[in-house]
């Protein structure tokens, strides 16, 4: 482990990174945590006001953002300064995105269906950086034989046809599948061989004349949303925990 640690992570200078994806992870579970402890009224925890004024917490995480991002910037890529700036480039970007519904609505809704986008952003951004931490690097690697070269063009070829696998599977609207089919192949090719959702630009393009294709995407569409909407629920509320009912506005006329 450690051999691999050191020639694939810290020679290559991908330590900071490995830091940074490690203080963005934790930076946003303590967070739920803390958040959910505060909604709850549990716990010494409260939120942060300054003259009346709720101070979101996506605040203190484009000052860390910015000062961790300009620190990486100016420092190299070894040393404890480098490692410094990635950490709190990290748990500032974790602050920023666990609030990301709140930019994106430009409203409160953190804990409504809407802030649940918050959730899917970390999770993508997670295993997208992810996919760059574990993918092999070639430069950066002192004395490398000969074997370890072929090795690591082999594992960057596959990377890269992957990735142009998972473009296809995104054009047919599928993200998610797209995201994890870089690092599991047969993820990909299951959304491949599969139908397109409707609306992507893969049925827009291939399904104008086959309204046979057309129905039978919907219809798919349809009973796989139904199929995983329950479970994909319960993910997210043990990750962001439950949004707030929607009040029933007729009971008010």
């Amino acid at each position: 482990m450690g051999h691999w640690l050191q020639r694939n992570i810290i020679e290559p200078g991908k330590l900071p990174l490995l830091l940074a994806l490690t203080a963005f992870v934790l930076t946003f579970l303590i967070t739920r945590v803390v958040t959910r402890l505060i909604r709850a009224g549990k716990g010494p925890f409260g939120n942060v006001k300054a003259g009346g004024l709720h101070i979101h917490h996506v605040v203190p995480g484009i000052v860390l953002t910015i000062v961790g991002g300009f620190g990486a910037v100016a420092s190299s890529r070894h040393g404890f300064g480098s490692a410094l700036c990635a950490v709190l480039f990290g748990m500032g970007a974790g602050l920023v995105l666990d609030e990301f519904a709140l930019i994106l609505h430009l409203d409160d809704v953190y804990w409504t269906e809407e802030g649940r986008k918050s959730v899917e952003v970390v999770v993508l951004t997670a295993a997208l950086v992810g996919l760059v931490l574990s993918g092999f690097s070639p430069f950066g690697v002192n004395d490398m034989s000969q074997e370890e070269l072929h090795d690591r063009g082999s594992v960057i070829s596959t990377v890269v046809i992957n990735f142009l696998f998972s473009l296809a599977v995104l054009s047919k609207g599928k993200a998610r599948m797209a995201i994890f089919s870089v690092i599991v192949p047969f993820i990909g090719l299951i959304g491949l061989v599969r139908l397109a959702r409707p609306g992507s630009p893969w049925a827009r393009r291939f399904y104008r004349r086959r309204p046979r294709a057309r129905a039978k995407s919907t219809l798919r569409a349809y009973r796989h949303d139904r199929r995983w909407a329950g479970p994909r629920r319960k993910l997210q509320d043990l990750l962001g925990g439950k949004p707030d009912p929607v009040p029933d506005r007729s009971l008010g006329r």
